[in-house]
C-alpha cells in the first residue's frame, strides 16, 4: 500500500484527500435526510390526535421535540393557525424552503468534487507521461524497461484512483437526491394533511 502511495506522488495523495471528503459528505448528508423522514406518518397520528383533543400546546411541544421538516411546518402551522388559510400556507412554504435547503447543504460541494477528481487523475496522467518522457531523454540510447516504470505507475495509480472517487462521488450524490425527493413528497403529503386538520380548529378572530 505505501508502494502505491509512493508511487502516485502528491496527486495521488491529493485525491485520496478529496475521497475521503467525499465519503464523509455522503455519510453525512445520507444520514440527516434519514432523520428527516424517520417516523413522519407515526409523527402526524400523533399531532393530530392531540389537536383533535384541543390540546395544541402539547401538540406544539411534541413538534419541538422532534426532528425533521414535517415536526418543523407543523408547528409554525399550529403557531399560526388563527390568522388564517394563507398565513399558514405561507408559513409552512417558508418553512418547506428553509428544510430543504438545510438537507441539501453541501451537495454542491460534493457534485463539484466528484467532477475535480477525474481531472486530478488525469493531471496524474499527465505527469507520470512527462516522466517517462525525461526518462527517455536521459538514459537514451541506454534506455531500460524499468526507467519508464515509474511514470507509467504514477499516471495508471492515479487515474484509477481519480475515476474512482469520481464514481462514488456520483453515485452518493444520485443517491442523496433521491432521498431527498422522497422527504419532499413526504412533505407535500403532510402540508396537505396538516392544511385540512387546522381548518378544523377554531376560526380566526373576527378583525375589528
Amino acid at each position: 500500500m505505501m508502494q502505491l502511495l509512493e508511487l502516485g506522488g502528491v496527486i495521488l495523495w491529493v485525491i485520496l484527500g478529496f475521497s475521503f471528503i467525499i465519503v464523509l459528505l455522503i455519510l453525512q448528508r445520507a444520514l440527516t435526510v434519514h432523520r428527516a423522514s424517520l417516523r413522519g406518518r407515526d409523527f402526524l397520528k400523533g399531532i393530530f390526535n392531540n389537536l383533535q383533543r384541543g390540546n395544541l400546546v402539547e401538540a406544539a411541544a411534541l413538534c419541538e421535540e422532534s426532528p425533521g421538516p414535517v415536526p418543523q411546518m407543523a408547528r409554525v402551522a399550529i403557531l399560526e393557525h388563527r390568522q388564517g388559510g394563507a398565513r399558514l400556507r405561507q408559513v409552512m412554504e417558508e418553512v418547506g424552503v428553509i428544510e430543504i435547503a438545510r438537507l441539501e447543504k453541501n451537495l454542491p460541494i460534493l457534485l463539484a468534487l466528484a467532477q475535480m477528481a477525474p481531472v486530478l487523475g488525469l493531471l496524474g496522467t499527465v505527469v507520470g507521461m512527462w516522466d517517462m518522457f525525461m526518462a527517455l531523454h536521459q538514459q537514451a540510447p541506454l534506455l531500460q524497461s524499468g526507467d519508464l516504470g515509474l511514470g507509467m505507475s504514477r499516471a495508471l495509480i492515479t487515474t484509477m484512483a481519480g475515476l474512482g472517487a469520481c464514481v462514488v462521488g456520483y453515485f452518493g450524490h444520485a443517491f442523496i437526491v433521491n432521498r431527498i425527493s422522497a422527504v419532499v413528497l413526504e412533505m407535500e403529503q403532510a402540508y396537505t394533511e396538516i392544511m385540512q386538520e387546522l381548518t378544523h380548529l377554531d376560526p380566526a378572530p373576527p378583525k375589528s
